[in-house]
């Protein structure tokens, strides 16, 4: 068997045993990580193959079907983007079914649940390798229906059921837009087989809508703004390992879609780079403010999702100006820049959603506000939710810092060689990714910060403990790739040589490459002497406190004789209100409770909700009046099939007039 076959048959077999194994727990765990397991194994030589050689595998089979043949390929854009595929899922799955011991009441369906995680994985594995118009769009939809399922398995809560919906809505509103897409270049040449499209025949303005149509249905997986609705809600309503898979893979198949909709439209041009400037400026900034102003911790996090596919696009933006602007320095960093953060925010992204499931677990909640002191609790989990939170804010020398760090001087050398009518760009990258890295330290300052430090807040911090080997182990594991990545960046540099050579064939064994190696190299010696310093300094401290006591003592209370943890701490909102204040006209956040008043104020009790502005001030009014105008249409649904068969007779005697006019 073809190895790019056993990359779908090893995963969908084990879900299936999985679900018919169903009556066991823990059996149906195993037999769906034994499937992803197998898939990583089976991976290996392949992926590192493509990303070593450049060489694609590639599998034609008899297809029956219209419009083209049963093409996989695996090529070096697909190969990198396998890779968080085959490696988190299995991981995120070994985590996961400790975790689901705490759903072992209630009748739940594990075997099932455990079947749509590894067909999720079957259904983005597949997205990656299908060559044809029609398998990639039956692959999109097996990947878009697996999550719903995923989200809708606390089915008994109205959160649930809610985000479920959500998700579903706008992924198949995607899908429509991208089934167009196909179809539409199909016309180029005759078939959806993506060898025979030929764009360059197309007129410019028709491969601008054609980008278009990919953009904005790719971008509703990947979680743009506007279009990014469903992510803040389903995140947090699924089980942690499917939030981290999600977040942290899944919505990187939007990314690997606009790529490939760029290179099946004939590359880029600089159009469609400022296109991605523009966006990934607006996704990254307003994501970061409006998980500033969270008291969830998983809703926090899914928003820094759509900061940082705001940092992807701003990276892949600069590329793509760069290429069509034939600076090629400009190019392999923006790509390279933007590629990178793809795996890096798979890694600190999935470890903080599962450091948020730990907590979880151990607190019954996820309020911020109710936590605090769980660094003495649960130090491992303190230690990971650290690393991830200092990799995400792009400080070195962590793996978020390589690839900003790539992108920067993508910006900077572009904007003291482009010409003044096209740099703009560029000046606006630089200007974002300030912007987003200065939010994003403040919004993971007052998560760990409120989360881990101080005293607890209430009961469910104070009794918390520290989690299972088999669960703190795989965020161990991710909290090594960041660190790991941030000191051997030249290393993982050549993952993406052969990705980006896919859009510049000519450029990458030359200078680029070799001045982007060499800078990182200085960065990763710098950073591991930073490190051993540091190493050092708590050397030194332990050495000058042994055989010293060490004496604690309770915070100062501000006088109050018997202070309140409670009351006498920074909350989630009071730390965060000076800059969500400041961007309110934004925000609009509702203000509710007693704010203090007078010299010796009696009641004092102030709370704040955000809730998404684009859901309340736009979307939402949008669907009730499409709701309102379907409900006029109603009385045509009587129940009588003789009418539902003239409806259908009507239709298709339409569409063969419109045929036999010439109209379609």
């Amino acid at each position: 068997m073809s190895p790019l076959l056993w990359l779908i048959f090893l995963p969908l077999a084990g879900g299936l045993i999985a679900v018919i194994d169903g009556r066991s727990r823990t059996r149906s765990a195993l037999w769906a990580q034994a499937g992803l397991f197998g898939c990583l194994v089976a991976a290996c030589r392949p992926v590192f193959f493509v990303l070593s050689t450049g060489t694609p595998l590639v599998l034609h089979l008899p297809w029956s079907m219209a419009e083209g043949n049963f093409q996989l390929m695996l090529d070096p854009l697909s190969a990198f983007f396998l890779l968080p595929v085959v490696i988190l899922g299995p991981l995120f799955a070994l985590y996961g079914a400790p975790y689901m011991r705490h759903y072992s009441d209630g009748g739940y369906r594990h075997g099932v649940h455990w079947f749509f995680y590894n067909l999720l994985a079957v259904g983005m594995i597949l997205v990656l390798l299908a060559r044809n118009g029609l398998l990639f769009m039956l692959a999109w939809e097996v990947m878009s229906l697996a999550p719903f399922f995923l989200v809708l398995f606390h089915d008994r809560e109205k959160k649930a059921r809610f985000a479920a919906w959500v998700y579903l809505v706008a992924g198949h509103l995607g899908g429509v837009l991208l089934l167009l897409f196909f179809l539409l270049l199909g016309t180029s040449g005759h078939s959806l087989d993506f060898s025979t499209f030929q764009p360059l025949s197309l007129s410019p303005a028709f491969r601008h809508l054609l980008f278009g149509l990919a953009f904005v249905g790719f971008g509703v997986k990947a979680g743009i703004l506007p279009v990014h609705v469903w992510l803040p809600e389903a995140h947090p309503a699924a089980p942690s390992h499917v939030s981290a898979y999600m977040s942290g893979v899944m919505i990187k198949m939007g990314i690997y879609g606009i790529l490939r909709a760029v290179l099946l439209l004939g590359g880029p041009v600089y159009s469609w780079g400022m296109i991605l400037v523009v966006t990934g400026v607006v996704s990254g900034i307003l994501g970061v403010l409006f998980a500033l102003a969270q008291h969830d911790l998983k809703r926090l996090l899914a928003y820094h999702s759509v900061e940082n596919i705001g940092i992807i696009l701003l990276g892949l933006g600069v590329g793509m100006i760069g290429i069509s602007q034939g600076r090629p320095l400009v190019a392999v960093f923006g790509l390279a820049g933007g590629l990178l953060h793809v795996l890096n925010h798979s890694l600190f992204k999935g470890m903080l959603f599962l450091g948020a499931g730990s907590i979880q677990h151990q607190c019954a909640t996820l309020e911020i506000d109710e936590l605090g002191g769980l660094k003495r609790r649960m130090p491992k989990t303190a230690f990971c939710f650290l690393v991830g939170s200092a990799a995400i804010c792009g400080l070195p020398p962590l793996n978020g810092f390589i690839s900003e760090f790539l992108i920067y001087s993508g910006a900077v050398h572009g904007q003291t060689i482009l010409s003044a009518a096209t740099v703009w760009p560029l000046l606006l990258t630089l200007a974002g990714l300030a912007l987003i890295g200065g939010l994003a330290a403040a919004c993971f300052v007052k998560a760990y910060g409120i989360i881990f430090l101080g005293s607890p807040r209430s009961s469910h911090a104070e009794d918390a403990g520290e989690t299972g080997a088999s669960m703190y182990l795989p965020m161990g594991l991710l909290a090594v790739a960041c660190i790991g990545i941030g000191l051997a960046a030249p290393l993982f540099l050549q993952l993406v040589r052969k990705p980006v050579g896919v859009f510049l064939p000519t450029f990458v064994t030359l200078l680029p490459f070799a001045d982007a190696a060499y800078q990182l190299r200085i960065i990763s010696l710098v950073g591991a002497g930073v490190i051993l310093l540091g190493l050092g300094f708590a050397l030194l401290r332990a050495l000058l406190l042994r055989n010293r006591p060490i004496r604690r003592e309770a915070t100062w209370g501000c006088g109050y004789q018997y202070p309140n943890a409670a009351r006498m701490q920074y909350t989630a909102s009071s730390f965060a209100r000076p800059i969500t204040l400041f961007f309110d006209a934004i925000l609009r956040s509702r203000v509710t409770g007693n704010v203090p008043e007078g010299l010796v104020p009696t009641r004092i009790g102030v709370e704040t909700d955000t809730p998404d502005p684009l859901t309340r001030f736009c979307f939402t009014p949008l669907f009730v009046g499409i709701s309102g105008f379907l409900g006029l249409l109603r009385w045509m649904q009587h129940g009588r099939v003789q009418l539902y068969i003239l409806y259908i007779v009507t239709t298709l005697f339409l569409l063969l007039a419109a045929l036999a006019e010439g109209w379609l």
